[in-house]
């Protein structure tokens, strides 16, 4: 499909972002609203950043490229630290970041924004991945992938 690593995940969630603090600007329904205790978006958030910055490390460390846009120009697979619970853990660090935002909002439809993420990064970006991955490493990524869960 033509959308298909069009769009960087990190523009992807920042317009996910606002469209959901447009959605809790317009939530006027008190059942729609949530009052979260505030230490649940910050521990998230931490979360979130701490598993991207992981992710990002170990790719640096590897000498292959963090570019989403560009898969093909991966030299490594990684399999270690933090890939080894997940096969994305950039695109979960960014949902983590995203829960963090809808947590702080406490708008109940965001929840949606939050499967839409899933589902958005999933097909236009990890399946596309996924394929150049297994077409650079076939035997070891095919591997890889029945031990480690896509997302988490």
């Amino acid at each position: 499909m033509i959308v298909e690593l069009r769009v960087p995940p990190p523009l992807v969630a920042l317009v996910l972002a606002g469209g959901m603090w447009v959605i809790a600007e317009s939530t006027t329904a008190a059942w729609l609203i949530l009052e979260l205790p505030r230490a649940l978006p910050l521990g998230l958030l931490l979360a979130g950043v701490a598993v991207e910055l992981s992710a990002v490390v170990l790719f640096l460390r590897a000498s292959t490229t963090v570019n989403p846009m560009r898969p093909g120009r991966t030299a490594r697979l990684i399999e270690t630290g933090i890939y080894r619970l997940s096969r994305n853990p950039m695109y979960l660090g960014l949902l983590l970041v995203l829960f963090a935002w809808a947590s702080w909002l406490g708008s109940v439809p965001n929840l949606a924004v939050l499967v839409f993420y899933v589902w958005y990064i999933t097909r236009f970006q990890i399946i596309p991945e996924e394929r150049v991955l297994e077409r650079l490493f076939p035997e070891r990524f095919n591997v890889y992938r029945a031990r480690v869960r896509r997302w988490l």
